[in-house]
Protein backbone atom coordinates (compact mmCIF):
# COMPACT_ATOMS: atom_id res chain seq x y z
CA UNK A 1 0.00 0.00 0.00
CA UNK A 2 1.67 3.81 -0.75
CA UNK A 3 0.44 6.85 0.45
CA UNK A 4 1.41 10.24 -0.21
CA UNK A 5 0.89 12.79 2.79
CA UNK A 6 -2.80 13.96 1.29
CA UNK A 7 -3.72 10.56 1.05
CA UNK A 8 -2.59 9.71 4.26
CA UNK A 9 -4.12 12.83 6.10
CA UNK A 10 -7.25 12.15 3.98
CA UNK A 11 -7.78 8.59 5.45
CA UNK A 12 -6.67 10.11 9.03
CA UNK A 13 -9.34 12.15 8.56
CA UNK A 14 -12.04 9.55 7.65
CA UNK A 15 -10.98 6.46 9.66
CA UNK A 16 -9.21 7.68 12.64
CA UNK A 17 -11.84 8.59 15.74
CA UNK A 18 -11.52 12.14 16.60
CA UNK A 19 -11.35 11.45 20.73
CA UNK A 20 -10.06 8.73 22.53
CA UNK A 21 -12.35 6.43 24.56
CA UNK A 22 -12.48 6.91 28.16
CA UNK A 23 -10.81 4.06 30.81
CA UNK A 24 -14.21 3.07 31.54
CA UNK A 25 -16.21 3.22 28.51
CA UNK A 26 -17.90 -0.21 27.32
CA UNK A 27 -17.73 0.41 23.75
CA UNK A 28 -14.12 1.07 23.63
CA UNK A 29 -13.16 -2.85 23.43
CA UNK A 30 -9.63 -2.31 23.70
CA UNK A 31 -7.53 -4.87 21.99
CA UNK A 32 -4.75 -6.75 23.23
CA UNK A 33 -2.61 -10.34 22.39
CA UNK A 34 -5.53 -11.63 24.33
CA UNK A 35 -7.26 -10.79 21.40
CA UNK A 36 -4.86 -13.72 19.34
CA UNK A 37 -4.84 -16.13 21.62
CA UNK A 38 -6.07 -19.12 19.52
CA UNK A 39 -8.07 -21.14 21.54
CA UNK A 40 -9.32 -18.37 24.15
CA UNK A 41 -7.48 -19.29 27.12
CA UNK A 42 -5.58 -16.29 27.24
CA UNK A 43 -6.09 -14.23 30.48
CA UNK A 44 -7.34 -10.44 30.40
CA UNK A 45 -5.82 -8.19 32.70
CA UNK A 46 -8.73 -7.29 34.96
CA UNK A 47 -9.93 -3.50 35.84
CA UNK A 48 -9.08 -1.17 37.35
CA UNK A 49 -6.52 -0.45 34.01
CA UNK A 50 -3.55 1.33 34.31
CA UNK A 51 -3.56 4.66 31.61
CA UNK A 52 -0.85 5.15 29.53
CA UNK A 53 -0.40 6.82 25.71
CA UNK A 54 1.76 6.43 23.10
CA UNK A 55 2.74 8.96 20.27
CA UNK A 56 2.62 7.10 16.78
CA UNK A 57 4.94 9.58 14.97
CA UNK A 58 4.23 9.75 10.90
CA UNK A 59 6.97 12.39 9.27
CA UNK A 60 6.95 12.98 5.41
CA UNK A 61 10.42 13.15 4.23
CA UNK A 62 11.26 14.15 0.20
CA UNK A 63 11.27 10.03 0.01
CA UNK A 64 8.01 9.50 1.67
CA UNK A 65 6.64 8.89 4.49
CA UNK A 66 7.69 7.57 7.85
CA UNK A 67 7.02 6.18 11.25
CA UNK A 68 9.66 7.41 14.11
CA UNK A 69 10.12 4.58 16.66
CA UNK A 70 12.79 4.45 19.25
CA UNK A 71 14.83 1.38 20.77
CA UNK A 72 14.39 1.44 24.72
CA UNK A 73 17.67 1.47 26.84
CA UNK A 74 19.31 -1.62 27.89
CA UNK A 75 19.63 -0.78 31.25
CA UNK A 76 16.05 0.18 32.02
CA UNK A 77 14.25 -2.06 34.35
CA UNK A 78 11.08 -2.77 32.06
CA UNK A 79 11.00 -3.86 28.24
CA UNK A 80 14.71 -3.48 28.24
CA UNK A 81 16.69 -2.72 24.63
CA UNK A 82 12.75 -3.56 22.82
CA UNK A 83 11.47 -1.33 20.17
CA UNK A 84 8.85 0.94 21.24
CA UNK A 85 6.69 4.02 20.59
CA UNK A 86 7.29 7.33 22.76
CA UNK A 87 4.82 7.40 25.57
CA UNK A 88 4.18 6.47 28.89
CA UNK A 89 2.28 6.31 31.82
CA UNK A 90 -0.86 8.97 32.25
CA UNK A 91 -1.38 11.78 34.99
CA UNK A 92 -4.33 12.06 36.85
CA UNK A 93 -4.43 15.75 35.33
CA UNK A 94 -3.59 14.95 31.64
CA UNK A 95 -5.29 13.86 28.56
CA UNK A 96 -3.79 11.07 26.32
CA UNK A 97 -2.62 13.68 24.27
CA UNK A 98 -0.77 15.59 26.55
CA UNK A 99 0.94 12.27 27.90
CA UNK A 100 1.83 11.22 24.43
CA UNK A 101 3.27 14.67 23.48
CA UNK A 102 5.05 15.29 26.86
CA UNK A 103 6.51 11.88 26.77
CA UNK A 104 7.87 12.22 23.13
CA UNK A 105 9.92 15.59 24.59
CA UNK A 106 10.99 13.72 27.62
CA UNK A 107 11.85 10.75 25.26
CA UNK A 108 13.53 11.95 22.16
CA UNK A 109 12.68 15.94 22.69
CA UNK A 110 10.39 16.41 20.42
CA UNK A 111 8.63 19.67 20.66
CA UNK A 112 5.19 19.55 21.04
CA UNK A 113 4.49 22.30 18.74
CA UNK A 114 5.75 21.00 16.04
CA UNK A 115 3.25 17.94 16.57
CA UNK A 116 -0.17 18.16 14.45
CA UNK A 117 -2.48 15.27 16.27
CA UNK A 118 -4.80 13.28 13.86
CA UNK A 119 -7.02 11.24 15.91
CA UNK A 120 -6.44 8.02 18.07
CA UNK A 121 -6.16 4.37 17.71
CA UNK A 122 -8.25 1.63 19.48
CA UNK A 123 -6.81 1.41 22.83
CA UNK A 124 -4.42 -1.43 23.47
CA UNK A 125 -4.33 -3.58 26.57
CA UNK A 126 -0.90 -4.84 27.64
CA UNK A 127 -0.51 -8.12 29.35
CA UNK A 128 0.88 -6.18 32.67
CA UNK A 129 -2.70 -4.33 32.70
CA UNK A 130 -1.96 -0.72 30.99
CA UNK A 131 -4.41 0.64 28.66
CA UNK A 132 -2.61 1.94 26.36
CA UNK A 133 -4.38 5.04 23.85
CA UNK A 134 -2.35 5.56 20.58
CA UNK A 135 -2.53 8.82 19.60
CA UNK A 136 -1.48 9.42 15.69
CA UNK A 137 0.76 13.19 15.41
CA UNK A 138 2.34 14.41 11.99
CA UNK A 139 5.68 15.98 12.68
CA UNK A 140 6.76 18.40 11.06
CA UNK A 141 9.95 17.16 8.59
CA UNK A 142 12.31 20.15 10.63
CA UNK A 143 11.78 18.31 14.01
CA UNK A 144 14.87 17.46 15.54
CA UNK A 145 15.35 14.78 18.02
CA UNK A 146 17.59 14.17 20.63
CA UNK A 147 17.31 10.66 22.61
CA UNK A 148 17.20 10.96 26.41
CA UNK A 149 20.09 8.48 26.96
CA UNK A 150 18.81 7.69 30.14
CA UNK A 151 15.47 6.06 28.23
CA UNK A 152 16.23 5.54 24.78
CA UNK A 153 19.63 4.18 23.20
CA UNK A 154 18.44 4.98 19.32
CA UNK A 155 15.26 6.39 17.13
CA UNK A 156 15.18 5.40 13.74
CA UNK A 157 11.94 5.55 10.98
CA UNK A 158 10.27 3.01 9.39
CA UNK A 159 8.30 3.51 5.98
CA UNK A 160 5.02 3.86 6.20
CA UNK A 161 4.58 1.51 3.54
CA UNK A 162 6.56 -1.41 5.25
CA UNK A 163 3.78 -1.06 8.13
CA UNK A 164 1.17 -1.28 5.79
CA UNK A 165 2.33 -4.77 3.95
CA UNK A 166 0.06 -7.42 6.06
CA UNK A 167 2.50 -10.13 5.03
CA UNK A 168 5.22 -8.69 7.09
CA UNK A 169 3.18 -9.15 10.62
CA UNK A 170 3.93 -12.55 11.57
CA UNK A 171 2.07 -14.41 15.11
CA UNK A 172 4.36 -15.72 17.15
CA UNK A 173 4.02 -17.31 20.49
CA UNK A 174 6.59 -17.48 23.72
CA UNK A 175 6.35 -18.95 27.49
CA UNK A 176 5.20 -15.77 29.60
CA UNK A 177 4.19 -16.20 33.47
CA UNK A 178 3.60 -20.15 32.87
CA UNK A 179 1.69 -19.29 29.63
CA UNK A 180 1.60 -19.19 26.38
CA UNK A 181 1.51 -15.67 24.66
CA UNK A 182 0.36 -15.27 21.04
CA UNK A 183 1.85 -11.70 19.54
CA UNK A 184 2.50 -9.93 16.61
CA UNK A 185 5.87 -9.61 15.39
CA UNK A 186 7.45 -7.32 12.68
CA UNK A 187 11.22 -7.87 11.54
CA UNK A 188 12.72 -4.52 10.09
CA UNK A 189 16.62 -5.38 8.99
CA UNK A 190 18.25 -6.09 12.08
CA UNK A 191 15.38 -5.22 14.58
CA UNK A 192 12.42 -6.72 15.44
CA UNK A 193 9.17 -5.11 16.66
CA UNK A 194 6.82 -6.80 18.68
CA UNK A 195 4.21 -7.48 21.19
CA UNK A 196 2.49 -3.96 22.08
CA UNK A 197 4.16 -1.66 19.63
CA UNK A 198 3.52 -4.24 16.94
CA UNK A 199 -0.13 -4.54 17.97
CA UNK A 200 -0.84 -0.82 17.65
CA UNK A 201 0.87 -0.93 14.32
CA UNK A 202 -0.91 -3.43 13.09
CA UNK A 203 -4.08 -1.73 13.94
CA UNK A 204 -3.31 1.28 12.21
CA UNK A 205 -2.50 -0.73 9.36
CA UNK A 206 -6.15 -1.79 9.51
CA UNK A 207 -7.48 1.44 9.97
CA UNK A 208 -6.13 2.76 6.90
CA UNK A 209 -6.09 -0.17 4.39
CA UNK A 210 -8.17 0.69 1.57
Amino acid sequence: MSLDLAGFLALCRERLSPWPPGPDDPTSNPRGDHSLDPDGSAVIPPPPHRRAAVLVPVVARTEGLFLILTQRAAHLRDHSGQVALPGGKIDPEETAREAALREAWEEIGLVADLVRPLGYLDPYLSGTGFLVTPVIGLVAPEAVLRPNPSEVADVFEVPLGFLMDAGRYQLRSREWQGRTRTFYALPFGERLIWGVTAGILHNLRERLAR
